[in-house]
């Protein structure tokens, strides 16, 4: 079948673990044909590329979140193949449809679908998919969009919306630099209604959409499903929205601008997890957020992201003996508090003169993280000045810091090869990869009960709270003291891993949940002639060339014969509901 992958800001340009994720999933469906549409966040991911893609990969479309829309990306009417400028029809309709989206936001508890006898919010949430959906048909008709957004009405709006009676008490206060400043945050996270992706060679060829979030990602998917009845699946390892809750507080935000682009994200999630036919989660702390911001438990299913078990096969069990060897991976960042292990091992070292530490990796994303490093660095030679056993020695100090590729440690599994205990210190934590990782090579492990830590862990490995050394040391010393535990926990750890965390787990449940997507819309997008009447699908109502991969046709190719012909072009016939031509349905 033809998958429309919807990506924002990670596959095909960017590096990491959505990354990494899309590239597994792809190679690991080569029956599948994807069409990847993709967003961008940033000048540096343009500029890098998109690199080689798998056979069955086709970059159907790219458009960036930053700067301006290129031209060649917008979506405009037939009619208007280089896009018009807005009207005074089109002008008030905008109006009407932003003014009820930015209502919707601007209202207390925005974004929150309602229970029983809270039809307030769900008289929001209408709402704002009601101008929603008003906004893409009004650029599928081929105004400008993103002017529109940009424009002095949209601030007015904003303005009478935020000052009226019915907006949050913080938004009253909103002064014209926070009108702006929103307004200029908006128009990129709506940009999606206005691209050109939902033509035959895009979004309305696919027989299933799905995003990698619940964001901007899914706005295609969703214009998908009202135009074509294209089913939606929305998979999410780390819930977006939190991400946006945790921003730095002293961003240059001011809190009316930051309460408007929460409320917004949070509407846009709960209809996004109200039209998408699944939702997957990465973790059972992901569930709870899509559940909390309004998902259905009965369209929810847990999927693991899978991990690459195989470069770690050849790793050992660890041996049984008194070696004293911590190893901690991973990108080197604040929140991975690797201060507080520091601490942790300074204590260990009082009752384990022998152990050593080990702390293998690069620097993650965030601004901080080189300074991070240099402070990390700084307070172990403070903490553990060269020793050496006599004065003419030189001294080694028992923790180092390496990245992936050096000499002694060229591979993951090499580095966890040389680990008596693994350990994982994070303040704050998602799926934790390098705890799989460790589990595949059947070592024990001690980590902070952050994320998904408990959940992939299971029994096989002691958690301790967060940023607390003192359990820490304590955790780890006890490990290094039986090795006959270490060994049990290990082999435990090593047999969860393989049975729900390879990429082969992964693959197949994607491989059931798109045939079961299928199974429930057997007769494609609306208006193809599948379904009844009444509206019942009728199954293989739609013709199989219907679902034939487009493009150029190869040498040789049967060509339409010259009766076949009405004035020079080809007949083409629509079949109806039985599978038989639908009357007038021939041109």
């Amino acid at each position: 079948m033809r998958i429309g992958l919807l990506t924002e800001g990670g596959y095909p340009y960017a590096s990491g673990e959505a990354h990494g994720w899309c590239e597994r999933l792809v190679r690991g469906l080569p029956g599948h044909d994807f069409a990847l549409h993709a967003l961008t966040t940033d000048a540096r991911q343009d500029t890098r590329g998109p690199g080689e893609l798998p056979a069955n990969v086709r970059l159907a479309g790219s458009a960036p979140l930053w700067g301006d829309v290129p031209v060649a990306r917008r979506r405009t009417a037939p009619e208007h193949p280089g896009g018009r400028s807005a009207g005074r029809r089109a002008r008030r309709r905008f109006v009407e449809h932003f003014g009820d989206l930015v209502a919707a936001c601007a209202a207390p508890a925005a974004g929150e679908r309602a229970t029983g006898a809270e039809s307030g919010a769900d008289g929001q949430a209408d709402r704002f998919a009601s101008g929603l959906y008003g906004l893409a048909d009004l650029a599928r008709a081929g105004a400008a969009l993103p002017a529109l957004l940009r424009s002095e009405e949209a601030v007015r709006v904003l303005e009478a919306v935020c000052h009226g009676p019915g907006a949050a008490p913080v938004l009253q206060g909103a002064q014209v630099t926070d009108l702006l400043a929103a307004t200029a945050e908006l128009e990129p996270a709506l940009r999606p209604l206005a691209l050109d992706w939902y033509g035959d060679a895009g979004l309305a060829g696919v027989d299933l959409c799905h995003a990698t979030s619940a964001g901007a990602a899914a706005l295609p998917g969703l214009l998908a499903k009202r135009y074509f009845g294209t089913p939606l699946l929305v998979t999410e390892h780390a819930v977006r929205l939190r991400e946006h809750y945790l921003t730095d507080p002293t961003a240059p935000r001011t809190a009316p601008v930051r309460v408007l682009l929460a409320a917004f994200r949070r509407a846009l999630a709960a209809e996004t997890y109200a039209r998408a036919a699944l939702i997957t989660a990465g973790g059972t702390r992901a569930r709870r957020w899509q559940e909390r911001c309004g998902a259905d438990p009965a369209r929810l299913r847990t999927v693991y992201p899978g991990r690459d078990a195989g470069p770690f096969a050849a790793v050992p069990d660890a041996a049984p003996d008194d070696s004293a060897t911590l190893v901690w991976t991973g990108a080197i960042a604040p929140d991975k508090d690797l201060v507080g292990l520091l601490h942790a091992f300074a204590a260990l070292r009082r009752e384990v003169p022998a152990a050593t530490l080990r702390i293998i990796g690069g620097l993650g994303a965030d601004p901080e993280a080189a300074g991070y490093r240099a402070q990390c660095r700084a307070l172990a030679a403070q903490l553990f000045p060269d020793e050496a056993v006599d004065a003419r020695s030189a001294g080694e100090n028992p923790v180092s810091f390496e990245e992936f590729g050096g000499p002694a440690a060229p591979t993951p599994a090499d580095a966890y090869d040389s680990a008596t205990v693994v350990v994982l210190s994070s303040a704050v934590e998602g799926f934790p990869r390098s705890l799989v990782e460790a589990m595949f090579c059947g070592r024990a492990t001690v980590s902070t009960d952050t994320g998904a830590v408990c959940e992939v862990i299971g029994g096989t490995g002691l958690v301790v709270p967060p940023r607390n050394p003192r359990a820490l040391a304590e955790a780890c010393r006890a490990l290094l003291a039986d090795p006959e535990r270490r060994a049990r926990l290990g082999a435990a750890a090593r047999a969860r891993a393989l049975e729900l965390f390879t990429v082969e787990q992964n693959v197949a449940a994607f491989r059931g949940i798109y045939l079961e997507l299928i199974a429930q819309a057997p007769g494609g997008p609306a208006g193809c002639g599948a379904t009844a009447g009444d509206g019942v699908p009728r199954p293989f109502a739609r013709p199989a060339e219907s679902r034939m991969p487009e493009g150029p046709s190869p040498a040789g190719a049967a060509r339409t014969p010259s009766w076949a012909r009405a004035g020079g072009r080809a007949r083409r016939t629509r079949y109806g509901a039985a599978g038989e031509p639908a009357a007038g349905q021939v041109w």
